[in-house]
Formats: structure tokens, C-alpha cells, sequence
């Protein structure tokens, strides 16, 4: 406690002096629940998340003050080498996942490492650290209802310092202590004093003991205390005086050195000559860390993404298939040869999902392995990124495309920036049943390839045939990174086509040409694949018809290559013009190939606006073949 509370007022030191920046939150008044909640596990086996005002746990788990040091000056030695702030650090190896501050979103994390470990055979216990003000969020219930309704043993711990930032708790909750939410979740909680470092750690100890004898999650309740503002630049004054002083009064580091003498095990003499030895460790570790030199700037975007190893795996063939047979057996296949797989969503057991590619699976490889999940989009991810860092090989299904909106942090901002983060890779496959023609309405409709494309660290893939199916679902699980592969839900039961896979993974990475034609390049996305090659058959024009399949990281060149063939550019789409990524594909033609333009480049899409109900709406609203033709007409006048 008294190494952590040293370091942080040199922090601030360091701070004030221009050394350090961003956000410096502090740990000051926190030390007890910070060393008391993390001394009983066991550095690098049990699944933590700690927050912001955790230094003290970082030093228990693991972390030595040059690494810290490092991690705030943001030197060239920084475990996130120099990418993340402050605070966002970790040891995602070690199990320690580094915090996001989007604050809820690492519950389910934790939730998920706990269980994919325990699903191993190793008995773990998992470590999630929220603030009171985060137990406002959505993620806290998505995360304990689905920890407890999966019985995985973590310990909720909230750490109740009486302000989210300035916001006191009578603006966050009514009930009288958060602990007794947790008989909403059928499980125990209890309220404890955080500031007493010895009744942190025996309410820890006792709460592992409990649910090792029967595993569940369990809510602990530190009532804490923030004896600074909330970092750095700010300065508390929101803090009643008197309120502060009685605070200060209760000073965890004062009061266990109190302890501690009373204790008789060690004489005040050897406690400040431990004090003095504390502070040459300080001085040392900061000289050190402050010799570092700044981090070098490496080339754009190459921490992005894990790299790909070049593997090949079982071949797999099938006679003619329809899409959606083609994602059953895509499932079937990995399940089958892959011990570490999961399959995780709504309705995806007993129900075989909402479309029924997974009917069957339930049956053949079990609950375990065929998981139905609560109804919460954002935690099932965030389970999802955690079990993919102790072993499992998650295949996550939304049942719409449009229900992964309420995932974007999960998913576009932790486990997209995991590898640039916590350098570790994410292997992550989502599952995203999207696109209009079934009469669903707007919340049913979307494709939002345009969205998923704009997070750096997503990989996305759309295939528009039974065989791409099959290659983008076998190529995305076995990708390091988190891969989306859309899947157009009017081609599940309308096309079909034999699977004849080879088992080489890298030569799937590649956009698709369907037919070679010399007058005009179309590129088109899902199901506008079909109608475009419907178009190309029976015009008198000669059209060269393209899927780029990979839609992030989109491989233009051979696009690129027709075009300067061809000279003309027809992109279609089935989302709004402002929605998709046809305007990336013509900004990168028209930078790269512009001389070899003989006409200006034409986008078929959508109007910008959500996709209307009744059949005839949604049928104008859609692309069709006679807008292709209109399109390709115009782009050969004049020849």
C-alpha cells in the first residue's frame, strides 16, 4: 500500500511536470480494496480486470514500478508500447485483461476467460473490478445475469467510492447498497469496509471458498474512498469539505500502518527502515524508466492486426447446397475438428436459430458446445472475447445484422484494438444474417458492412455463393483476429452450388470475378452479386462482374486492373448510397486508375433511408435488375 500510494503522488509529480500525460486517475484512498480484493488470487491462473484506481493491484499481481513507470511515460519500454494510456494497461498473457473506458464492458470479459478456462478442466476464479458508477451501465446486468444463469464463479467487486467522477451516488442508485442487487441474480452479495485492507482480503478469501464449493458469481462491495479528484486535472472541489475531511480521517495507509504495529509483528523501526527501503525502489525504478528513450512511430496500421499464419486444413466437398445448408455445414465442419470451438447465441440450440443454419448442432456436438445465451448482444461479446484469450474458439451468432448495433463498443472498440492494445491476437467469428427481400422491416434489413468497416482491427468478409460461404466461415474462424462474415439472408434458401474446398486458407483471402467481360466492370456486394450477373447473361454488352468478397482489408488491385481494362466502373449495392462501402471501392478507382476512365463512375443503391415494410415498398427500395441495365446503359453512351 505504501509502494502504491508513493508512486501515484510521483504520478502526479511527473504529471504537473509535464512528463506524463493524458488521464492520470489516482488510486489515493483506494490502496486497501486494491491490495485486499487481488492478494488472494493467483497472479497468471485467476481471470482479473482491475479499473482506473487499482495501481495497488497491478503491483500485486505482477506488475514491478519500472513497468509502470514505463506505462505512464509512455516511453519506448511500455508494455502497451506506447499505444494505450495510462490506465489501459495489463497483462492479457497473465490473465490480467487490460480495462477499456467504456466502464461495464470487462465484466463479461472476465466472465467469459473464467468459464473458457474452467471449460479446460482448470478451477480458476474470475476478478471484475467496477465502480459505482458503473454499475449504472447496461454490461453490469448483461454481464452478472449471464454469469449467473452459466454459474461462472467471479467475484463482482464494486468499488464504492460515493462519486462517478463528480457525480455522487444518490444521482446513480435508490437501493440501499448496491449489494442487494445481487438477489435479483439468485446469487450472494454483501457489503464491506474497503478501507480496512484485512476485511477485503478475508471477504475475498471467504467468497472464493464459497464458490469453489459451488461455482456462481458473487457481488462484494467495498465502500471505498477518492481522496483526490478524479485525475489529474481535476480537482475535487465538488467533494464537500467536511465530507473530504472525514475521509482523510479514515485513511487506509495510516490506519493498516496503525494495524500492522498493533498487529506485534513488526516494530515501528522496521516498518519505516521497509518505508525507506520502498522509497530507494521508487527512486531507482523512475531513474530508470525516465532514461528510456520516446517510442519509435512504426509503420501505419501494422499492430493492427494479428498476423495470419499460412496453414491449410481438412478439405471439405458437397454436392450442390443451398447458402444456408452451406453455413450448417460450415458449422458442423469446425465443430468437428476443432475440440476448442463454440457455437454461442440466441436461439442457437434446441431452436437450430432464427434462420435454422444451425439446426442439427445441438444434437451432434452438445450444450456445451451449442450454447443458448440471455438476450444480451453486448455481453455475449464481450463472453466471447474473454473465452478467446483462454483457449475457446468462439463462433458468435446475432440473429440480425442490425442487432449487432447494440455490440459496437464490445466489438469495434475492445475487441478490434485487443491485438493493438494487449498484443495478443482476438480470434473471434461473428455471424451477422443481414439484407432485405424477406419483408422484415428496418430493424430486420441491414447489412452495416459500411459501419463494421470503419473500426480498424475488424476483418470482413460477404459471400455471395454456397462456396464462399463455406471458405469465409472456415477462413474466419481460423483468422487471429475478430472476423465478421455477413450473410445475406435472401440467399440462404434461393441459390445453391456445390462446396469444393481444399483446405487452403490463404487463397480464400481474395475477391471473386464471376465472368470476364471487357466493356464494363461491376462490383457488387451480396445479393446484388446475382442480380448483376443475371444482368451481365443477357446483355449485349461485354460486363466483367466482381464480388471483392474481402470488404476489410479490401484488396482493390485486381479490381483495379479491370477497370483499367474496361474503362467504365458500375458499383451496386443493396444499403443506402451514404451507408456501404461502394464509395470507398470508387474513391480507390478513381485515385489509382483515373486516366483509364472513359466515363465517370456510377453507384446503384439504395435510397438513403431505412428499409420500408410492406412488399411493394421494399421492392422499390431494392436495387434490381433494371436499374443495373439503366446503369450500364448509360455508362456506354457515346462509347
Amino acid at each position: 500500500m505504501y509502494l502504491s500510494r508513493r508512486m501515484e503522488e510521483k504520478l502526479m509529480e511527473l504529471f504537473q511536470k509535464g512528463y506524463v500525460k493524458g488521464t492520470v486517475t489516482s488510486g489515493i484512498g483506494n490502496e486497501a480494496t486494491a491490495l485486499g480484493m487481488t492478494m488472494p488470487l493467483r497472479p497468471g491462473q485467476d481471470v482479473v480486470s482491475l479499473l482506473h484506481r487499482d495501481f495497488a493491484g497491478h503491483l500485486v499481481l505482477g506488475s514491478s514500478p519500472y513497468e509502470l513507470f514505463c506505462q505512464y511515460l509512455a516511453n519506448a519500454d511500455s508494455r502497451t508500447h506506447a499505444r494505450e494510456g495510462n490506465v489501459h494497461h495489463g497483462n492479457a498473457a497473465r490473465r490480467r485483461f487490460p480495462m477499456l473506458s467504456h466502464l461495464g464492458k470487462m465484466l463479461s470479459v472476465v466472465v467469459g476467460g473464467t468459464w473458457a478456462a474452467r471449460r479446460q478442466g482448470e478451477e480458476v476464479f474470475g476478478l471484475a473490478a467496477i465502480g459505482d458508477g458503473g454499475t449504472s451501465t447496461g454490461e453490469f446486468h448483461e454481464a452478472l445475469n449471464l454469469a449467473s444463469v452459466h454459474a461462472v464463479p467471479v467475484v463482482f467487486l464494486i468499488e464504492n467510492n460515493h462519486y462517478a467522477f463528480s457525480t455522487p451516488t444518490q444521482r446513480q442508485y435508490r437501493c440501499q447498497r448496491l449489494s442487494d442487487r445481487a438477489a435479483g441474480y439468485g446469487i450472494s452479495g454483501r457489503t464491506i469496509d474497503g478501507a480496512d485492507a484485512w476485511a477485503v482480503y478475508a471477504a475475498v478469501c471467504d467468497a472464493l471458498e464459497a464458490i469453489r464449493r459451488e461455482p456462481a458469481p458473487t457481488i462484494i462491495e467495498c465502500m471505498s474512498l477518492r481522496l483526490l479528484g478524479h485525475a489529474a486535472y481535476d480537482k475535487g472541489s465538488y467533494v464537500p469539505a467536511e465530507t473530504l475531511g472525514q475521509w482523510r480521517e479514515r485513511d487506509p495507509l495510516p490506519a493498516a500502518r496503525r494495524r500492522l504495529l498493533e498487529l506485534g509483528g513488526m516494530s515501528d523501526a522496521a516498518v519505516r527502515s521497509l518505508e525507506e527501503e520502498i522509497e530507494k525502489e521508487i527512486r531507482e525504478a523512475l531513474a530508470k524508466a525516465l532514461a528510456v528513450g520516446r517510442p519509435e512511430p512504426s509503420e501505419p496500421g501494422a499492430a493492427v492486426f494479428a498476423r495470419r499464419p499460412r496453414t491449410t486444413v481438412k478439405p471439405f466437398h458437397s454436392p450442390p447446397v443451398k447458402n444456408g445448408e452451406a453455413v450448417g455445414r460450415a458449422l458442423d465442419y469446425l465443430l468437428e475438428n476443432d475440440p476448442r470451438a463454440f457455437v454461442a447465441g440466441l436461439d442457437v440450440g434446441v431452436y437450430g436459430s432464427a434462420f435454422k443454419t444451425c439446426k442439427g448442432l445441438l444434437e451432434r456436438h452438445g450444450p456445451q458446445r451449442v450454447i443458448d445465451m440471455p438476450l444480451a448482444e453486448s455481453a455475449i461479446m464481450g463472453f466471447a472475447l474473454g473465452a478467446s484469450q483462454l483457449g475457446g474458439r468462439p463462433i458468435v451468432e446475432f440473429q440480425f445484422a442490425d442487432f449487432s448495433t447494440e455490440a459496437v463498443s464490445q466489438l469495434g472498440l475492445n475487441a478490434a484494438t485487443w491485438h493493438f492494445r494487449a498484443d495478443r491476437p482476438a480470434p473471434l467469428l461473428v455471424r451477422l444474417p443481414c439484407g432485405g427481400g424477406l419483408t422484415v422491416g428496418a430493424f430486420h434489413s441491414g447489412e452495416f458492412e459500411g459501419l463494421w468497416s470503419r473500426f480498424p482491427g475488424l476483418k470482413l468478409l460477404y459471400p455471395a455463393t454456397a462456396q464462399e460461404t463455406f471458405e469465409a466461415l472456415v477462413a474466419g474462424y481460423h483468422d487471429p483476429n475478430p472476423c465478421l462474415v455477413l450473410e445475406h439472408k435472401l440467399l440462404y434458401w434461393s441459390k445453391s452450388g456445390p462446396i469444393d474446398f481444399d483446405g487452403d486458407l490463404e487463397a480464400v483471402w481474395r475477391p471473386r470475378c464471376y465472368c470476364e467481360g471487357g466493356e464494363v466492370t461491376v462490383v457488387a456486394f451480396g445479393a446484388m452479386v446475382h442480380q448483376a450477373l443475371a444482368v451481365a447473361a443477357r446483355s449485349r454488352c461485354s460486363i466483367e462482374v466482381w464480388n471483392p468478397f474481402v470488404l476489410q482489408p479490401l484488396e482493390i488491385g485486381p479490381i483495379l486492373e479491370s477497370v483499367q481494362k474496361t474503362g467504365r466502373l458500375l458499383v451496386v449495392q443493396e444499403c443506402g448510397a451514404t451507408q456501404g462501402l461502394g464509395d470507398r471501392v470508387i474513391s480507390l478507382v478513381c485515385r489509382d486508375c483515373f486516366a483509364s476512365l472513359k466515363r465517370p463512375p456510377v453507384l446503384v443503391a439504395a435510397p438513403d433511408a431505412p428499409v420500408p415494410f410492406a412488399a411493394e415498398l421494399e421492392s422499390a427500395h431494392r436495387p434490381d435488375g433494371a436499374r443495373i441495365e439503366a446503369a450500364v446503359a448509360g455508362l456506354m453512351e457515346g462509347r
